[in-house]
């Protein structure tokens, strides 16, 4: 909670970011990023409708809205007790060759790959 007794929007984004994580750890039935391919965040945003009321649960739900080469669109509804989704957060992750400096975009690993193709909608 924030000092104006709603959740923060950071929070918002933590929860976007674990669902995300969590469906691709749950899809390849391991840790998503190795040492040499990584996701990183090149777009994040987040639309609110209503506000989430703390304490109570939050459901989250994935679905990818387009498969690139190298990178993948995520769409994460944030709900609380209505099948209306409170927000949505859209977020673009590409993937980078973490060996390079310059970590320029490389093709995303085939498990990841096949992990967001399984929710494309």
């Amino acid at each position: 909670m924030d000092g104006f007794g709603h959740m923060n929007n950071a929070r918002y984004f933590e929860l976007i970011d674990t669902a995300i994580d969590t469906h691709l750890q749950d899809a390849i039935g391991a840790v998503v990023d190795d040492a040499e391919t990584i996701g990183v965040f090149a777009e994040a945003s987040c639309r609110f409708f209503q506000e989430l009321a703390y304490p109570r649960p939050i459901d989250l739900g994935v679905a990818v809205e387009r498969v690139g080469r190298s990178s993948v669109v995520y769409r994460v509804g944030l709900f609380q007790g209505s099948q209306d989704a409170a927000a949505e957060g859209r977020v673009v992750v590409v993937y980078v060759d973490n060996t390079d400096p310059a970590r320029p975009a490389t093709p995303m690993p085939e498990a990841i790959r096949a992990a967001a193709e399984g929710i494309l909608r």
